[in-house]
């Protein structure tokens, strides 16, 4: 980004700091900065400690690798929740996405990406291995799959399900009310109960040598 030579050097670096965050221009840059610049310093303070804190006391659960304070995660601990299913989801945004929706009373786990060849990521960069060991328990009765209905998604949905076939576990998928390249975290309360209610079982794909 162009820093105008109008821009003092100092707010042209916050500008640009914002800038790189996802989903803010350039314009919404300059507004982020400004308003930092306008605010009294006890917000400014308020927003860099919470900044600092959020990387330095945040963690990944040990059981389902959602981002936490305390591992495990609030959910993994919780008692009322059902060890029968698992709700696999991309990213920790979608289990609050889920979670608002108020559909799922069981368990979840976060890969934290999808497979995308493209991008050169693969089923070993993702959390994987950690869900697999976790189908290891004899509790867990089916495997729900919420993965984004885009290329990635569809390519994370299909290796899981023929890695986890073999396992004799039940594998379902959200399916009806989210459209075709929508993404989990963004879909509405409505739309994420009637994909979770409506879900569909998938084939199982045994693994040969």
């Amino acid at each position: 980004m162009q820093r105008s030579p109008a821009t003092s050097p100092t707010i042209a670096r916050l500008i640009e700091a914002f800038h790189r965050l996802p989903g803010i221009g350039p314009k919404s840059a300059q507004r982020l900065a400004y308003h930092v610049l306008r605010a009294p310093r006890a917000e400014a303070e308020a927003l860099a400690e919470a900044l600092l804190e959020v990387k330095d006391s945040t963690r990944l659960c040990a059981v389902c690798q959602n981002i936490t304070d305390s591992d495990p995660c609030g959910l993994c601990l919780d008692p009322q929740r059902s060890d029968a299913t698992i709700c696999v989801v991309e990213e920790p945004l979608d289990v609050a996405a889920i979670e608002r929706a108020g559909v799922h009373r069981g368990r979840y786990h976060v890969l934290h990406g999808a497979i995308s060849p493209m991008d050169g990521v693969g089923p070993e960069d993702l959390k994987v291995r950690e869900l697999l060991s976790r189908l290891g328990d004899a509790s867990v009765e089916e495997v729900i799959l919420a993965m984004n209905p885009n290329l990635e998604g569809e390519a994370t949905a299909g290796y899981l399900s023929r890695v986890i076939g073999a396992m004799g576990v039940r594998i379902t998928r959200i399916a009806h009310g989210l459209p075709v390249g929508a993404d989990v975290e963004y879909a509405d309360e409505r739309t994420l109960r009637a994909a979770m209610t409506h879900r569909v079982e998938l084939e199982r794909h045994e693994e040969t040598d």
